[in-house]
């Protein structure tokens, strides 16, 4: 019992896929269920709701079936009405559309105007049409924004200068920093060259030492040498003498 009750909880109706049923018998069949199924429901339509229906179906041969809860004439004429009724409207609404449109494009075109009239005028031209509160209006209004434009430029120039204040700090934080780096190179530089001086000297002294120290030796050598030549004279002298 538990099998069948997971059975039939594991069973259950699969997707219909809608599209057109090939098979011309299939075809048939399923127009007629879904016929009948249709036309009842528009029979409990009417009856639950107490509303006027009317179904009308062209088969695929062109059989026509209907269904109406009073008659088909009479719902088709109530339709015809209907249909007039808000064909009418909607023209009458699409000309109060037409009217509101064509008033709204009236208003701007004088306000376009008013415009360029007063921009002539601020512009100093068409004056003579103007009043004496209208001028001295004009008069103030150009005041006011001349005295905006004042500010404005006033407030340009004043960031600007501020900005070229500022460039000229980090150039001349820049400038220092160049200087001590080219001091520090050529201390160093300095330095180095009282190095290479005082090895030039050392070498100079060690050099004049050695040829000193060569001079003393040669003279040492040439009374070696003296020596050497008046004691074999004097062998030679006693080995003569002996023979004699």
């Amino acid at each position: 019992m538990g099998f069948r009750w997971r059975k039939k909880l594991g069973m259950g109706r699969g997707k219909v896929v809608v599209r057109r049923i090939e098979n011309c018998t299939s075809r048939q069949v399923t127009f007629c269920k879904r016929r009948n199924g249709l036309m009842k429901k528009a029979r409990e339509l009417g009856i639950l709701c107490d509303a006027e229906v009317g179904v009308i179906v062209f088969s695929a041969t062109g059989k026509p079936y209907e269904y109406a809860t009073s008659s088909m004439k009479s719902i088709i004429e109530r339709y015809n009405k209907y249909n007039m009724k808000s064909l009418e409207k909607s023209n009458i609404n699409a000309f109060q559309y037409h009217n509101m449109w064509q008033k709204e494009a009236i208003r701007m075109k004088r306000e376009i105007k008013q415009l360029q009239d007063h921009n002539r005028q601020l512009m100093g031209e068409d004056l003579l049409t103007l009043t004496l509160k209208d001028v001295h209006m004009l008069e103030q209004l150009l005041e006011m924004s001349l005295h905006r434009v004042r500010e404005t430029k006033d407030k340009i120039l004043n960031d600007e200068l501020e900005e070229l204040s500022r460039k000229e700090r980090c150039l001349y934080e820049e400038n220092m920093k160049l200087r001590k780096m080219i001091s520090m190179v050529e201390s160093s530089s300095v330095a180095g060259a009282g190095d290479d001086f005082c090895l030039a000297s050392m070498n100079c002294s060690e050099v004049q030492c050695e040829t000193s120290e060569a001079a003393i030796n040669v003279p040492n050598f040439s009374l070696q040498l003296n020596s050497s030549h008046s004691y074999h004279v004097t062998s030679k002298s006693r080995v003569a003498n002996q023979l004699w």
